[in-house]
Protein backbone atom coordinates (compact mmCIF):
# COMPACT_ATOMS: atom_id res chain seq x y z
CA UNK A 1 0.00 0.00 0.00
CA UNK A 2 1.37 3.27 -0.78
CA UNK A 3 1.90 5.76 1.89
CA UNK A 4 -0.53 7.82 0.20
CA UNK A 5 -3.02 5.56 0.98
CA UNK A 6 -2.61 4.51 4.12
CA UNK A 7 -5.04 6.25 7.20
CA UNK A 8 -3.18 9.78 8.17
CA UNK A 9 -4.37 8.72 11.81
CA UNK A 10 -5.43 5.30 13.24
CA UNK A 11 -6.75 4.76 16.74
CA UNK A 12 -7.44 1.64 18.20
CA UNK A 13 -9.25 1.01 21.38
CA UNK A 14 -8.71 4.04 23.60
CA UNK A 15 -9.73 4.52 27.06
CA UNK A 16 -9.39 6.86 29.77
CA UNK A 17 -11.34 7.36 32.73
CA UNK A 18 -10.94 9.85 35.17
CA UNK A 19 -11.45 10.26 39.38
CA UNK A 20 -13.84 12.77 40.93
CA UNK A 21 -14.04 12.28 44.67
CA UNK A 22 -14.66 8.32 45.05
CA UNK A 23 -16.22 7.89 41.54
CA UNK A 24 -14.25 6.91 38.48
CA UNK A 25 -15.83 8.34 35.33
CA UNK A 26 -15.34 6.56 31.66
CA UNK A 27 -14.52 8.97 29.54
CA UNK A 28 -13.15 7.06 26.82
CA UNK A 29 -14.77 3.61 26.51
CA UNK A 30 -12.97 1.75 23.55
CA UNK A 31 -12.78 4.16 20.74
CA UNK A 32 -11.43 3.23 17.53
CA UNK A 33 -11.37 5.58 14.44
CA UNK A 34 -9.48 6.01 11.17
CA UNK A 35 -8.87 9.33 9.57
CA UNK A 36 -7.88 9.77 5.67
CA UNK A 37 -5.01 11.79 4.88
CA UNK A 38 -6.79 15.29 3.59
CA UNK A 39 -9.96 14.19 5.55
CA UNK A 40 -11.78 17.18 7.14
CA UNK A 41 -13.34 15.59 10.23
CA UNK A 42 -15.80 17.50 12.61
CA UNK A 43 -16.27 15.58 15.97
CA UNK A 44 -19.14 16.48 17.86
CA UNK A 45 -21.06 15.86 21.28
CA UNK A 46 -22.35 17.19 24.24
CA UNK A 47 -20.60 18.96 26.44
CA UNK A 48 -18.79 15.72 28.66
CA UNK A 49 -18.99 13.00 26.07
CA UNK A 50 -15.55 12.95 25.77
CA UNK A 51 -14.81 15.15 22.27
CA UNK A 52 -11.62 17.35 23.60
CA UNK A 53 -10.27 14.28 25.64
CA UNK A 54 -10.24 12.01 22.22
CA UNK A 55 -9.11 15.20 20.28
CA UNK A 56 -6.23 15.43 23.13
CA UNK A 57 -5.22 12.03 22.95
CA UNK A 58 -5.36 11.44 18.75
CA UNK A 59 -3.22 14.56 19.10
CA UNK A 60 -0.11 12.76 20.96
CA UNK A 61 -1.38 15.47 23.92
CA UNK A 62 -3.01 13.13 26.55
CA UNK A 63 -1.51 9.65 27.25
CA UNK A 64 -4.74 7.10 27.28
CA UNK A 65 -4.59 4.27 29.70
CA UNK A 66 -4.94 1.69 26.91
CA UNK A 67 -5.61 1.62 23.09
CA UNK A 68 -3.31 3.14 20.61
CA UNK A 69 -2.77 5.97 18.17
CA UNK A 70 -0.89 5.75 14.73
CA UNK A 71 0.12 8.52 13.20
CA UNK A 72 1.75 8.57 9.78
CA UNK A 73 2.60 4.89 10.16
CA UNK A 74 4.41 5.50 14.05
CA UNK A 75 2.99 4.77 17.39
CA UNK A 76 2.74 7.67 19.68
CA UNK A 77 3.64 7.42 23.61
CA UNK A 78 5.88 4.56 22.74
CA UNK A 79 8.66 6.75 22.36
CA UNK A 80 10.24 9.33 25.29
CA UNK A 81 8.18 12.06 25.40
CA UNK A 82 10.65 14.86 23.71
CA UNK A 83 10.79 12.72 21.01
CA UNK A 84 6.61 13.19 20.48
CA UNK A 85 6.78 16.63 21.36
CA UNK A 86 9.35 17.58 18.57
CA UNK A 87 6.65 15.32 16.46
CA UNK A 88 4.08 17.74 17.20
CA UNK A 89 6.24 20.41 16.74
CA UNK A 90 6.91 19.17 12.99
CA UNK A 91 3.71 17.34 11.84
CA UNK A 92 0.82 18.61 14.13
CA UNK A 93 -0.81 22.06 13.69
CA UNK A 94 -3.40 23.45 17.11
CA UNK A 95 -6.25 25.57 17.31
CA UNK A 96 -7.43 26.49 20.58
CA UNK A 97 -10.72 27.56 21.94
CA UNK A 98 -9.10 30.31 23.97
CA UNK A 99 -6.15 31.44 21.40
CA UNK A 100 -3.21 31.17 23.63
CA UNK A 101 -1.43 34.30 22.30
CA UNK A 102 1.47 35.97 24.27
CA UNK A 103 -0.24 39.77 25.37
CA UNK A 104 3.23 41.01 24.96
CA UNK A 105 3.97 39.79 21.86
CA UNK A 106 2.85 40.84 18.32
CA UNK A 107 0.42 38.67 15.94
CA UNK A 108 3.82 38.25 13.98
CA UNK A 109 6.28 37.34 17.40
CA UNK A 110 2.83 35.09 18.30
CA UNK A 111 3.01 33.06 14.76
CA UNK A 112 6.60 32.95 14.93
CA UNK A 113 7.12 31.40 18.11
CA UNK A 114 6.22 27.51 17.10
CA UNK A 115 9.13 27.97 14.39
CA UNK A 116 11.52 29.52 17.48
CA UNK A 117 10.66 25.99 19.90
CA UNK A 118 12.37 24.38 16.53
CA UNK A 119 15.17 26.22 16.35
CA UNK A 120 14.90 29.10 13.60
CA UNK A 121 12.21 31.82 13.38
CA UNK A 122 10.59 31.69 10.11
CA UNK A 123 9.67 35.76 10.45
CA UNK A 124 9.19 35.29 6.42
CA UNK A 125 6.86 32.20 6.66
CA UNK A 126 4.86 34.02 9.25
CA UNK A 127 4.07 36.97 7.21
CA UNK A 128 2.87 34.64 4.73
CA UNK A 129 0.52 32.85 7.05
CA UNK A 130 -0.92 35.84 8.65
CA UNK A 131 -1.38 37.35 4.95
CA UNK A 132 -3.64 33.64 4.29
CA UNK A 133 -5.39 34.09 6.85
CA UNK A 134 -6.04 37.98 6.26
CA UNK A 135 -4.34 39.89 8.78
CA UNK A 136 -1.53 41.35 6.03
CA UNK A 137 -2.32 44.90 7.82
CA UNK A 138 -2.27 44.10 11.57
CA UNK A 139 0.87 41.51 11.57
CA UNK A 140 2.15 44.45 14.05
CA UNK A 141 -0.84 44.38 16.77
CA UNK A 142 -0.86 43.17 19.68
CA UNK A 143 -3.11 41.02 20.55
CA UNK A 144 -5.29 43.29 23.01
CA UNK A 145 -5.82 45.35 19.60
CA UNK A 146 -7.60 42.90 17.85
CA UNK A 147 -11.13 41.24 17.95
CA UNK A 148 -11.67 37.92 18.71
CA UNK A 149 -12.03 36.54 14.85
CA UNK A 150 -8.54 38.55 14.32
CA UNK A 151 -7.25 36.61 17.24
CA UNK A 152 -8.33 33.30 16.39
CA UNK A 153 -7.08 33.74 12.67
CA UNK A 154 -3.34 34.64 14.22
CA UNK A 155 -4.12 31.19 16.21
CA UNK A 156 -4.71 29.66 12.62
CA UNK A 157 -1.71 31.19 11.30
CA UNK A 158 0.57 30.49 14.05
CA UNK A 159 -1.16 26.23 13.94
CA UNK A 160 0.53 26.93 10.17
CA UNK A 161 3.70 28.14 11.01
CA UNK A 162 5.62 24.59 10.70
CA UNK A 163 3.82 23.58 7.79
CA UNK A 164 1.89 20.55 9.40
CA UNK A 165 0.47 17.85 7.55
CA UNK A 166 -2.58 17.39 10.44
CA UNK A 167 -4.41 20.04 11.89
CA UNK A 168 -6.49 19.42 15.57
CA UNK A 169 -8.92 22.51 16.54
CA UNK A 170 -10.53 22.90 19.82
CA UNK A 171 -13.73 24.68 20.16
CA UNK A 172 -12.29 27.03 17.61
CA UNK A 173 -15.38 29.52 17.22
CA UNK A 174 -16.79 28.86 20.99
CA UNK A 175 -15.77 32.14 21.82
CA UNK A 176 -17.21 34.18 18.66
CA UNK A 177 -19.98 35.19 17.77
CA UNK A 178 -22.17 33.17 14.56
CA UNK A 179 -21.14 35.08 12.05
CA UNK A 180 -17.32 35.02 12.88
CA UNK A 181 -17.27 31.38 13.61
CA UNK A 182 -18.78 30.67 10.35
CA UNK A 183 -15.83 32.95 8.64
CA UNK A 184 -12.94 30.56 10.75
CA UNK A 185 -14.36 27.13 10.07
CA UNK A 186 -14.49 28.30 5.94
CA UNK A 187 -11.24 29.68 6.88
CA UNK A 188 -10.00 26.67 8.01
CA UNK A 189 -11.42 24.03 5.46
CA UNK A 190 -10.60 26.52 2.44
CA UNK A 191 -6.66 26.52 4.08
CA UNK A 192 -6.36 22.50 4.64
CA UNK A 193 -8.33 21.81 1.09
CA UNK A 194 -5.61 23.91 -0.31
CA UNK A 195 -2.62 22.49 0.72
CA UNK A 196 -4.21 19.09 1.27
CA UNK A 197 -3.85 18.92 4.88
CA UNK A 198 -5.89 16.89 7.49
CA UNK A 199 -8.13 18.38 9.61
CA UNK A 200 -9.92 17.64 13.15
CA UNK A 201 -12.27 19.77 14.65
CA UNK A 202 -14.42 19.70 18.03
CA UNK A 203 -17.51 21.54 17.87
CA UNK A 204 -20.79 21.62 19.30
CA UNK A 205 -21.92 23.19 16.28
CA UNK A 206 -23.68 20.76 14.61
CA UNK A 207 -24.56 23.12 11.63
CA UNK A 208 -20.79 23.87 11.36
CA UNK A 209 -20.06 20.33 11.61
CA UNK A 210 -21.72 19.64 8.65
CA UNK A 211 -19.46 21.43 6.49
CA UNK A 212 -16.91 18.90 7.06
CA UNK A 213 -16.29 15.68 4.92
CA UNK A 214 -17.24 13.32 7.50
CA UNK A 215 -19.17 14.23 10.66
CA UNK A 216 -18.79 11.68 14.38
CA UNK A 217 -20.39 11.54 17.28
CA UNK A 218 -19.59 10.66 20.22
CA UNK A 219 -21.84 9.92 23.30
CA UNK A 220 -21.21 8.44 26.88
CA UNK A 221 -17.01 8.03 25.73
CA UNK A 222 -18.23 5.92 22.72
CA UNK A 223 -18.41 6.68 18.87
CA UNK A 224 -22.14 6.22 17.42
CA UNK A 225 -22.13 4.55 14.39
Amino acid sequence: MEAQDQPHLVARDLRRSFKLSSRTIDVLRGVSVEVKRGEAVFLCGASGAGKTTLLYTLAGLERPESGSVSFEGRQLYTGSEAADAKLRNERIGFVFQGYFLLSELTALENVCLPSLIGGKAKVQHAEHALERVGLKDRIHHLPAELSGGEQQRVAIARALINDPTIIFADEPTGNLDSKTGEGIVELLLALVKENRKTLLVVTHDATLAARGDRRLEIQDGLLLH
